[in-house]
């Protein structure tokens, strides 16, 4: 792909390179804020760059469609590629500069490490998507190591993510405040995704219905007394009757490390995933004032 549409953005290729453009922010006094991205970027992606500019003084997008978190071989295959476009998204949202390295350059031969989170990855995604985590773990743990920024900046869309991510940089040291930028939807309250322009427009008439399932949900747990079980077996059905073919989970989980809950009676949160055809859907609410 070509980014020669691009007029301000800088592309750096290798981790030396990278590494140089942001030794020269340092050198002159300049916070980074790094927003790690798999490119096919939406209005969610470019949120995540208007938080890293507000709280930053220079902006690192990253794009690298990571091999090692997909668990389908086919989701791989499909997953939208077009680093021109994402690249204009990029400058005209203000990032500084574009880390896009090829997969030889993340994964050398003879790569041989893998970096695992364990408990909060457990669960939810981690159940469903049989290594993910660790593949989304390892390359995280490269791109703050590659780029050191001050501040990485993750959407609240991919909740579990962003508790995992938490708690790799709390475990292993790594000097970077890990920010959640919330979910942007789209007016019917269709949480953002890439994987949303694949939906026959049957499918995108009946996406919505996850949001409503959560909001609703939440809403009847809100006060912390009511039963978790009888509300989310309730928001199953109703998913399965709009016309979902299938409900991965639809969990009630403490914020802070995703135990199960049984009632909302502590900051909470309200996880989902669904399929629509072989377009499988995720989302999340806090319940509450907390979460």
């Amino acid at each position: 792909m070509t980014t020669d549409a691009v007029e301000t953005l800088a592309v750096a290729r290798t981790v030396a390179a990278l590494r140089e453009h942001v030794a020269a922010y340092r050198r002159r006094g300049e916070s980074v804020g790094l927003v790690p991205t798999m490119g096919a970027l939406h209005a969610g992606h470019l949120a995540l760059v208007e938080a890293a500019r507000r709280q930053c003084d220079r902006v690192v997008a990253t794009l690298f469609v990571n091999p090692k978190q997909f668990d389908r071989p086919d989701d791989l295959t499909h997953y939208p590629r077009d680093e021109g476009r994402d690249a204009r998204l990029l400058d005209e949202a203000g990032a500084d500069l574009l880390f896009a390295p090829s997969g030889a350059e993340m994964y050398p031969d003879g790569f041989a490490t893998t970096v695992c989170v364990g408990g909060v990855t457990d669960s939810l995604e981690g159940a469903h998507r049989p290594g993910h985590f660790d593949g989304v773990t390892t390359v995280v743990t490269k791109l703050l190591l590659q780029s050191l920024p001050d501040r990485a900046f993750f959407g609240e869309k991919d909740y579990q993510q962003l508790v995992t991510v938490r708690r790799l940089a709390r475990d292993l040291d790594i000097p970077v405040t890990i920010e959640g930028v919330p979910i942007v939807r789209e007016g019917d309250g269709l949480a953002l995704s890439s994987r949303n322009q694949r939906l026959t427009a049957d499918q995108r008439a009946v996406a919505p219905t996850l949001a409503r399932v959560l909001r609703d949900s939440a809403a009847r747990l809100a006060d912390g007394t009511a039963d978790a079980d009888a509300v989310l077996d309730g928001g199953r059905r109703t998913l399965l009757n709009a016309g979902f073919d299938a409900v991965d989970y639809l969990a009630l989980c403490d914020a802070r490390d995703l135990t199960p809950l049984a009632r909302a009676d502590r900051p909470a949160r309200l996880l989902a995933a669904a399929w629509l055809g072989p377009v499988r859907l995720i989302d999340n609410i806090a319940v509450g004032d907390a979460g």
